[in-house]
């Protein structure tokens, strides 16, 4: 269902708002690069700054320029469940093929609080949902038990997983089989995440380097085949720098710069978040550069 290089999409801003223009322009270039799916409005996205109406707006035009070519996965997740509903049911409605909801952050539920927390928004919507377990931002982490709880749910389909334990991921296959879907959400391990068993990556890296990405998870899934996981060796390491430089700083100011020297997007940020440094920069030219971006 959702596989391969799935981006985390970065919302372009021009003098603090949202530059359609460029949003419509990156969307088409991640079909046109092979990209296989699309998050919009995740953490990636900036979702914590954007408003209400910005948060639709932008799951809107995903869905509406995709075209139904390439699977919209709408970042609806809120640390409160009625929010969570609210966005959920309205990407439904525009016509968004899942949605990625992440574990509610601040508030620090126990595992029974998650558990009822993804249960009613799965009661309320008819769509796929992927549970984003990232405990470095939200300082929850769900548990496997939970997870596989949650799995007996009609709507809920896999994870993206950010635990960065790559020991989760035979954690999960053994405990919820091959049909649960796990993505990865940390590009430097999405190899060994595959290797494993894991099914694609939601990927900041994509963002710059969508053609290279798509072809690594191509590789990186072909199990069986020798040649191509050598690809997928090769395409990781030429990688390696850029998702290391991405995460200089924090996320997504980084991948925003290096946006901006390919002209997908500005740089610009919203506050708490701020431009990066000189430092950062010549790192992140460094690692386009390696990977032959630029």
């Amino acid at each position: 269902m959702f596989k391969g290089s799935i981006v985390a999409l970065i919302t372009p801003f021009k003098n603090n708002k949202l530059d359609e223009e460029k949003y419509i322009s990156l969307i088409h270039h991640h079909i046109s690069s092979g990209t296989k799916g699309l998050v919009p409005a995740g953490t990636t996205g900036e979702s914590p700054t954007l408003n209400n109406n910005e948060h639709k707006k932008v799951i809107e035009i995903a869905i509406k320029e995709s075209k139904g070519k390439i699977p919209v996965i709408a970042g609806t997740g809120s640390n409160s469940t009625e929010e969570a509903v609210e966005l959920s049911k309205h990407a439904e409605k525009s016509g968004a093929n899942g949605l990625l909801i992440v574990t509610p952050y601040y508030n620090k539920p126990t595992q029974e609080g998650l558990y009822q927390h993804y249960k009613l928004i799965n009661d309320k919507v008819g769509i796929p949902i992927i549970i984003y377990n990232i405990p470095p931002r939200s300082v929850v982490d769900m548990s496997v038990d939970t997870m596989a709880r949650l799995f007996e749910l009609k709507n809920i389909v896999g994870v993206k997983d950010a635990t960065a334990d790559l020991n989760r991921v035979d954690e999960q296959l053994k405990k919820m089989g091959p049909e649960f879907i796990q993505l990865s959400g940390e590009d430097g391990t999405a190899l060994e995440f595959n290797i494993r068993g894991g099914t694609g990556c939601i990927s900041v890296s994509a963002n710059v380097a969508a053609k290279l990405c798509a072809e690594f998870q191509e590789a990186s899934l072909a199990k069986n085949n020798s040649n191509l996981l050598s690809k997928a060796k090769e395409i990781n390491n030429k990688l390696m720098p850029l998702h290391k430089a991405l995460f200089i700083e924090s996320n997504p100011s980084p991948v925003k710069y290096a946006a901006s020297l390919l002209n997908l997007s500005s740089e610009e940020v919203r506050l708490p978040l701020v431009k990066i440094t000189e430092k950062t920069k010549q790192e992140v030219r460094k690692a386009l550069k390696f990977a032959d971006l630029i």
